[in-house]
């Protein structure tokens, strides 16, 4: 190939490795030469030779049955595809939601296997990003560790400043009775949303009441479930932050069983603006986080990591409020 190029065998390799020292006219006369020689790189031998796979993990915390359900996890693993497959580096996709599948991805990321790894939806197991780390596999979280974040890298939203903000907006139609259906509290994000919400109440002057709080997972059955419980406590409640969009599409559902209206009886606001918040009946007044961005935030810092060219840092995405016809 490197004579068919005019090339010497060293240049032709930087071009196949994809090095940027090349000339740009050596680079389109090695390429040209792979192409008409039919040329295919040997993946293995080059791992042998890197040290690298060529590979990255996109590693969810959940059930499948989860993971395929919440179009936020399939934005962001197709945000977070684009950018690695623009830099030649295939996903690996697996879902671990349990002690035991963390211990063999574990081995496996112990086992060379992958260059780095992308994890979503940690519940309270700060140790998996820790042993990975800790094994020399660059990880990069969705979302700020429960319990410090030194020597993490992650990506969040502003997800304390979004619950306050819907719950502000509520207060502000004049609602009086402002529930929240908090996301479950092993997660940074239903631990920071239904922190957003207490701030709102407390700069309005009104004491958090515990019996207009209730938790359940980020799902349209668990809006639907915890929405009923909220009216059968508190009857007089007139609005609810929902700290998912799923979870406000159930409360809807729920609000609408129980013959009252929305936003006449009940004003709701979610959090996300997935593509079905759009199309609900009513539309879902929510609070939209850059997902795309997101996902593509945590590839690219994670390509930085490997390449050794950024340390562990965190950083954190704003979020606005979509009115719509919900609230």
């Amino acid at each position: 190939m490197a004579a068919r190029a005019g090339v010497s065998r060293a240049t032709a390799s930087r071009v196949l490795r994809g090095e940027s020292n090349v000339s740009d006219h050596a680079k389109e006369q090695v390429e040209a030469a792979a192409h008409d020689l039919g040329y295919v790189p040997n993946l293995a031998a080059r791992s042998l030779v890197t040290g690298r796979t060529g590979s990255v993990a996109f590693l969810v915390d959940e059930t499948e049955e989860r993971m395929f359900a919440d179009p936020f996890f399939l934005g962001m693993l197709r945000s977070a595809h684009q950018v690695l497959a623009d830099n030649s580096i295939q996903l690996v996709f697996t879902v671990a939601n349990s002690p035991e599948d963390h211990r063999r991805f574990v081995s496996y990321a112990a086992g060379g296997h992958v260059d780095g790894v992308l994890l979503l939806s940690l519940h309270s197991r700060d140790e998996l990003p820790l042993q990975l780390e800790q094994l020399g596999v660059p990880t990069v979280l969705s979302g700020r560790p429960l319990h410090g974040s030194d020597g993490l890298s992650f990506i969040d939203a502003d997800n304390v400043g979004g619950g306050r903000l819907a719950t502000e907006y509520l207060i502000g139609l004049g609602r009086h009775h402002v529930a929240t259906i908090a996301g479950p509290q092993d997660m940074c994000a239903g631990q920071d949303r239904l922190a957003g919400y207490r701030a709102a109440l407390e700069a309005a002057g009104t004491a958090y009441d515990p019996s207009l709080v209730t938790e359940d997972e980020f799902t349209q059955a668990g809006g639907f479930d915890a929405m009923t419980r909220l009216m059968r406590a508190r009857p007089e409640i007139d609005a609810v932050f929902a700290a998912s969009d799923l979870l406000a599409i159930g409360a809807v559902r729920a609000i609408r069983a129980a013959g009252r209206s929305v936003p006449a009886d009940v004003a709701v606001v979610g959090f996300d603006d997935i593509a079905d918040a759009r199309v609900q009946e009513p539309p879902l007044t929510t609070i939209r986080q850059p997902i795309g961005e997101l996902g593509a935030g945590m590839a690219q810092l994670l390509l930085d990591r490997m390449a050794g060219a950024a340390p562990a840092a965190g950083r954190v995405l704003p979020v606005e409020l979509v009115v719509r016809h919900t609230a």
